[in-house]
Formats: C-alpha cells, structure tokens, sequence
C-alpha cells in the first residue's frame, strides 16, 4: 500500500481579474439574477462578454507528494499561492488543471470560524463539523470531553458562536479539527489569533498527532521559528510556482527570508489606520541614535543604537506591554525586550497622551548580518495588539564591523553571536 498522504500533479489555477465566477456560488447568484430579471442580466451578460479579463495565475505547474505522518510547513511571501493551494486541498476550490490524490479524511482551519454556524451552539457545532467529516455520533461523543477541555470553553459550551471572541473561535476550531481523527489537518496563518500559551499548546498538538497518530499535517505560518520546531520538510512558493521542496530547514528560510522581497526599512511610520486600540495605539518604530536621531541601514557592533517606540494612549492598563522581537537573518528569535522587564517599580509610566519609548539594543553582542525586529504591544495574558510572527510592523537592522578591537577578528566572527567578553589572567 502507497504511504503517499496527498500527490499534487501539475497543478494550476487561473482567475480572471475583473470575471465573475461561473461555478460555485457564482452559477446561483447568475441563476438567481436571471430568474429576477431576465432582461437586465443578459444586458450584464453582454456586457462582460464585450470585455477583456486579464488573466491571473494563483497556481502554475505545481507538483510534490506528501507522505503520511509528515508534517510538511508551507512559506511563501503574501500571494504566493498558499492559500490557494490549501483551499484546492481542502475542496474548497477545483483547480484549473492538475490532478491531485488524498488520502483519508482532511480537516482544515484556514480561518476564524471555518465550518461553524453561527446561531448554533459550540456544542451542536462540535457534533456538526463532526458529521461533516463522516464520523458518527457515537465516535464524536467519546471525543468531546477532550475537545471541550482542550479549548477552554465549559463556561461557553451552550452560548451561540456567533457571540464567541476571535480567540474562542479558534480554540474551539482547532480542538475540533485536532480531536476528530482526521487523516490530514490543514492548519493557516490563523493560529495567530490565540495567544502564545495556546499557539504553544496548539504545536504540541500538532506534534503529537503527527508523530504519535502517523497523521499528515500541513502548516502555513510566516512565524518562522514555528516551522523549523515543527515541520520535517519544507515547501516554498512564490508567484504560484514552487521555489523549493527541502528537508534544510534552516537553508530554506534562509533563502526565503534574505530574498529582497522580505527587506523592511529601519522605520515604521503608521499610515494611520494601523493596529487600532486604546491602550497604545502605535506611530512610530523605529532604530535611533541617544537623541532620536534615525539610523542607518547599517550600523556598527559597537555602535550605540536604540530602539524607538511612540504611540498613542487613550485608556490606561496595568497590563499593557510594549517592546520588540530581535530574530536573526534565518528567522530565530534571539530576545524579546519589553517595558515590563525591570522591578515594577522600575517601568516606564505609560500616561494618557503621546508615550515614547526607548531602549538601546546591546551593544558588542551581535554579529555582523541583517536582523528583523518586530513589534510587541499586548496587555499581558489577555489580548494581543501587534504580536511577533503575526502582525506586527516590522523594521531591520544591518550590523557590519564594530565586532571587537582585536586585529584577529575584522570579519563576521563563526557563531550566532559576537559578544566582547573581558579575559583577565588568573592563578591558583
């Protein structure tokens, strides 16, 4: 018996930009029009017929195999065609061209809410995405104690989803989907809406259901520290087209995350209708000088260089938290810094009004190479406001030179780090 889990054979799938769909919803709502009014829609009809439609490649010639109980992450740049290819995984969408082959039973969670009726309870909606994916009554009560406790919804379990919190429906999402013995999970971006104790709790799930269930997991993430703990190979797409299938993880996010595509500017200027809130709402990030002078692209090892963060607040919290994500140029996560770090009696203030933040990045610790920092605001263990790996605003910085002021050591020095340690001769 083949242990081939999902074959993908030259896959492709085309829009057309300015079309209608002719398939799916779009040949009911046609239907429909038609049956209203007769003649306005063949007016439309010509219409559209007298246009011209660009033509648009999702997908283009795509072909891989997946084998059983491998859990496989999927990277690309935001329209590379991940969703797409999911969404044909899925059913959701038939492809132009191509073939592909499934085994067993797919369970998907591509966004906030998939396969949930809102007016129904997240009781009847457990037993319902149960029945969607053909098991019986009987095989979905003996999971449902371990889906309810998993997601953390007792109090909730007889209230209508539609009344659900983002965080709650993605709990419950995925507990269903992990808990209901699907022979293929499909897990999005979307596990970005929980916070970090259950997006922790959601990649142990996923491990043990790859490794100890021998089921098949696809996961797309753009964090990418997720993807190289989790993942046993790699598949990445850009423009429509597979760029890559590997089992180097580390080589192939290096390659995806140096590409000039993934370059991002020492500021970040918000446009204005950015990560709106009333706790901080941000205006600017961004690499200074003491003064707040910004910096350049590239900056020495020894050079003093701060971190800066102003932002906008309305309504004051204890909780809140603001600070940044260092990861280097293959995607790990070196530090995070907040505001919340010192003794409590240490913390910047964070008062009503505009708010500036500074902290200096250490000094004669890091290499030579690119750097991405992100932007961390959350009110602490309750809600996410711009969230590493999620969507946060994103700036870099460039270290060259500076590594130390021995004449050995004037280029990128081996290891992760470069620190300057002081050596001093010592005897028993």
């Amino acid at each position: 018996m083949s242990d081939i889990a999902i074959g993908i054979e030259n896959l492709s799938k085309r829009y057309l930009i300015g079309a209608q769909e002719t398939r799916g919803d779009g040949l009911r709502h046609a239907i429909e029009a038609a049956m209203r009014n007769p003649i306005r829609w063949l007016r439309e009809m010509k219409r559209e017929g007298a246009k011209s439609h660009e033509e648009f490649w999702a997908l283009k010639d795509v072909s891989f195999e997946i084998k059983q109980g491998d859990v496989i992450g999927i990277i690309g740049r935001n329209g590379a065609g991940k969703s797409t290819l999911l969404k044909i995984i899925s059913r959701i969408t038939e492809p132009t061209s191509g073939r592909i082959r499934i085994k067993g039973r797919v369970a998907s969670l591509l966004e906030v809410g998939t396969g949930f009726h809102p007016e129904l309870t997240g009781r009847e909606n457990i037993f319902l995405n149960g029945a969607i994916l053909g098991m019986s009554r009987a095989e979905i009560k003996n999971k449902f104690d371990e889906i309810v406790a998993f997601a953390e919804i007792e109090k909730f379990l007889d209230t209508p989803v539609k009344r659900y919190s983002s965080g709650m429906y993605v709990r419950l999402a995925f507990a269903v989907a992990a808990h209901l013995e699907p022979e293929v999970l499909i897990v999005d971006e979307v596990l970005a809406v929980g916070d970090a104790e259950f997006q922790k709790k959601c990649l142990g799930k996923m491990q043990d259901v790859s490794k100890g269930q021998g089921r098949t997991v696809l996961f797309v993430s753009h964090n990418m520290n997720a993807v190289e703990s989790l993942c046993q190979r790699i598949v990445h797409l850009g423009n429509g087209k597979v760029i890559a299938v590997s089992s180097d993880l580390r080589g192939t996010i290096g390659a995806y995350l140096s590409s000039s595509a993934v370059s991002h500017s020492v500021e970040w200027i918000n446009p204005g209708d950015v990560l709106l809130n009333p706790w901080f709402q941000p205006v600017r990030f961004y690499l200074g000088d003491e003064q707040g002078n910004p910096e350049k692209m590239q900056v020495r090892n020894d050079h003093p260089v701060y971190v800066w963060i102003e932002g906008e607040v309305e309504r004051e919290d204890i909780a809140l938290t603001v600070g940044y994500a260092l990861y280097d140029g293959v995607g790990t996560l070196l530090y995070w810094s907040v505001q919340t770090d010192a003794p409590e009696n240490m913390w910047p203030r964070l008062t009503p009004g505009r708010n500036v933040l500074k902290s200096q990045v250490p000094s004669r610790v890091l290499n030579e190479g690119k750097y991405r920092l992100e932007l961390i605001i959350a009110l602490y263990f309750r809600e996410w406001i711009s969230s590493p790996g999620s969507n946060a605003p994103v700036i870099e910085l460039s270290i060259q030179g500076g590594l130390s002021d021995s004449p050995y050591w004037t280029e990128k020095r081996p290891g992760l780090l470069a620190p300057v340690c002081g050596w001093t001769l010592g005897k028993n």
